[in-house]
């Protein structure tokens, strides 16, 4: 499924890689700030698609960042990305590999910030598989970051995120088998079986506390980066809930540190 949607995302405005590569930075606010400055830093991005997070920590200062991703064509397309943009594999490599298997495939042993972005988590069906090898590659004194869609966003109802519909704490496997993709909705695709797994917030904290890293903070977002919600509307480039709506939680982020 994910080889057959990697040239598609390469063409769609979704990802704008023609303008990324003069935009060099498709990172969110509060992922900056919350990072803070990765100057001389080395970074690892678990699950990374076709780099264009990878390449914005780059950007933004890192001494070197490593991606991978299970869909060698993801992989060749964040090559391809990174060499359009003048970088070598000294200081933007891209490997393929299950994640789970992400140590022995990477070629530092450790890095400074290990990074997982938005909408990876919900493919793994072993959390604490996924926690213990983040954090193997988590250099002394340095940290994991990540950032997810809120779990209880699965919870409620699609059009207007006001009624719970479905479990929180469910953990079997939900099958699905959709047509096109979240960056182009209309693309005719063959491959269209996916399997993903709802992990709640409580699972994912205890599972990188589990691995040895101390938790330095979990934040809330009342922002999502698309139409989750048939009432959404879109304000400072982000997805929301109309004003006077009641907010909840629709994106978190933690920081996850090894001393």
């Amino acid at each position: 499924m994910w080889d057959e949607r990697v040239p598609l995302h390469v063409a769609a405005p979704f990802y704008d890689l023609e303008g990324f590569r003069t935009r060099r930075d498709d990172l969110r606010d509060f992922e900056r700030a919350e990072v803070g400055d990765v100057t001389g830093k080395s970074l690892l991005h678990l699950q990374c698609h076709i780099g264009t997070d990878t390449l914005s920590w780059l950007h933004r200062g890192a001494a070197r960042v490593t991606g991978l991703d299970f869909s060698a064509p993801a992989v060749e397309a964040a090559r391809a990305l990174a060499a359009d943009l003048g970088y070598g594999p000294d200081r933007a490599a891209f490997v393929t590999s299950d994640v789970y298997d992400a140590a022995g495939a990477v070629p530092e042993p450790s890095y400074d910030i290990v990074y997982t972005g938005l909408g990876a988590l919900c493919w793994l069906p072993d959390l604490g598989r996924w926690a213990r090898t983040a954090a193997s590659l988590v250099a002394p004194g340095g940290f994991l970051y990540l950032a997810e869609f809120h779990p209880i966003t699965e919870t409620l109802d699609d059009e207007t995120g006001t009624r719970v519909v479905r479990d929180y704490f469910t953990r079997d496997a939900q099958v699905w088998n959709e047509p096109g993709t979240y960056a182009d909705l209309d693309a005719v695709t063959v491959h269209n079986r996916s399997v993903e797994w709802q992990h709640p917030l409580g699972d994912v904290v205890s599972a990188l506390a589990a691995a040895g890293l101390r938790i330095e903070f979990l934040h809330e977002h009342d922002v999502s980066l698309f139409p989750r919600f048939g009432n959404f509307e879109v304000r400072d480039g982000y997805h929301r809930f109309p004003a006077g709506h009641p907010r909840i939680p629709l994106i978190y982020s933690l920081r996850a540190a090894k001393d």
